[in-house]
């Protein structure tokens, strides 16, 4: 045990959920902790969604109480726009090398603004799936933590523009700042990497890229969303019009050798409480779900059934085997074949969306330990490693909902509390 009280270091690499109820929950056992994300704010793909199911509150709430608890703790060191490069050394005694990314951007930001209006330079805004765009020097999204600007580099013409610089009245913008590597050494290393979404232009037959009005389940939570790029109205893509039916597409890519092999788990309940989102704006609208199984484990049974009692909520069990564009308004056509009925479906929407699967995202440290980091068939990171204190949490570990990752990345903790204990007695 160090001289300042503390139970030993942890390092947590991925700053969503999982990665955020890790570090608190080991701090609070007495740990340091060392949080890297490679975005430039915390959060990860829940930050980016509308609501949670079954409650559909916003997950805004549940993170900033989480955010709260990070800020009030003096033993985590938060590192956003940051990457592991490299662990070396042994159990209980792991040497990690981190590259800190320039923000350009200093603590003096207040978040007023002023830069942003003196930005000539533009570029897609990923946290919105690309359907906007933001400044080149912009704010990732209303309530990010920290709450600064951030430059994007690969936008930003550096102190060949440099016109945000005297924009910013508190001299909190600094276009030379350069990379930086830092060297930790910690007892336990967590990988709370997240997922990626299945990247839905690799799907052949279901006119993603093709046709103007399919989107995927991600971009549909930022339709729905306030802080999305039209403010929370779900609308057509190709023309703004508003929505008088919606095909949802369950396991687009999932459940299938061709794309993922594995079922995402989540993926049901996600079109489910979409199709919720699509009710509360469109009272009229029909709404088609077609689907393989309905998988509502456990209490969220209920949110199931409540959804089945809609009228104007059909649920087609059938893998969908072609989406294409009818006609030049940009109508969308989902051909199926009913399951329970066996006749042949050719659906007419205004809107598809693909719920596209949760594929595994281990990022790309390099492991100097004797062997590289062990996953499963499916690309996930195994829950059990050959060494001691490399762990897994959450989506890294295998596909699953927002309450079960937090559950497990509270376990997560408590192992990595459990080597840091261990290391100090050795």
């Amino acid at each position: 045990m160090s001289g300042n009280g503390s139970k030993g270091k942890v390092l947590v690499i991925g700053g969503g959920i999982s990665g955020i109820t890790a570090a608190i929950e080991a701090s609070e056992a007495g740990c340091e902790v060392v949080l890297v994300e490679q975005n430039p704010y915390l959060g990860g793909r829940v930050a980016q969604m509308h609501q949670y199911f079954p409650k559909l509150c916003p997950p805004t709430c549940g993170l900033e109480m989480n955010l709260r608890r990070l800020r009030a703790s003096s033993r985590i060191q938060v590192l956003t726009l940051s990457t592991v490069e490299r662990i070396a050394g042994s159990p209980g005694r792991y040497q990690a090398t981190i590259r800190c990314n320039p923000r350009r951007v200093t603590r003096k930001c207040t978040a007023c603004g002023a830069c942003v209006a003196a930005c000539p330079a533009e570029r897609p805004d990923e946290f919105n799936c690309g359907m906007s765009s933001t400044k080149a020097i912009y704010m990732p999204f209303e309530m990010a933590y920290p709450l600064q600007y951030v430059i994007d580099e690969g936008t930003c013409r550096g102190t060949a523009c440099g016109k945000c610089v005297p924009a910013c009245p508190y001299q909190a913008i600094d276009l030379e700042m350069k990379p930086k590597t830092i060297e930790i050494e910690a007892q336990a290393v967590i990988w709370a990497t997240g997922w990626a979404p299945y990247d839905a232009a690799k799907i052949e037959g279901l006119g993603f890229g093709a046709c103007r009005n399919v989107i995927t389940n991600l971009m549909l939570e930022r339709l729905a969303s306030p802080g999305g790029p039209t403010a929370g109205k779900i609308q057509r893509p190709s023309d703004g019009k508003e929505i008088q039916s919606v095909a949802f597409v369950q396991c687009a890519g999932s459940r299938d050798e061709n794309y993922l092999k594995h079922c995402s788990g989540v993926c049901c309940m996600a079109s489910l409480k979409q199709s919720r989102y699509v009710r509360d704006q469109y009272p009229n609208a029909e709404i088609y779900i077609f689907y393989i199984d309905v998988r509502s484990p456990g209490r969220l049974e209920d949110f199931y059934a409540q959804v089945q009692k809609d009228a104007k909520v059909h649920l087609i069990k059938g893998k969908v085997a072609k989406v294409h564009e009818d006609g030049a308004d940009g109508a969308v056509v989902v051909e199926a074949e009913d399951a329970l009925s066996g006749r042949r479906v050719a659906q007419k929407v205004d809107l598809v969306v693909l719920a596209t699967g949760v594929a595994p995202n281990s990022g790309s440290v390099r492991l100097e330990l004797g062997g590289a980091l062990q996953h499963d068939e499916h690309g996930f990171v195994n829950g059990d490693q050959p060494l001691a204190g490399l762990l897994a949490a959450g989506c890294a570990k295998r596909p699953a909902d927002v309450a079960s990752c937090v559950r497990d990345a509270t376990g997560a903790a408590l192992k990595a509390l459990q080597c840091c204990v261990e290391g100090s007695r050795g």
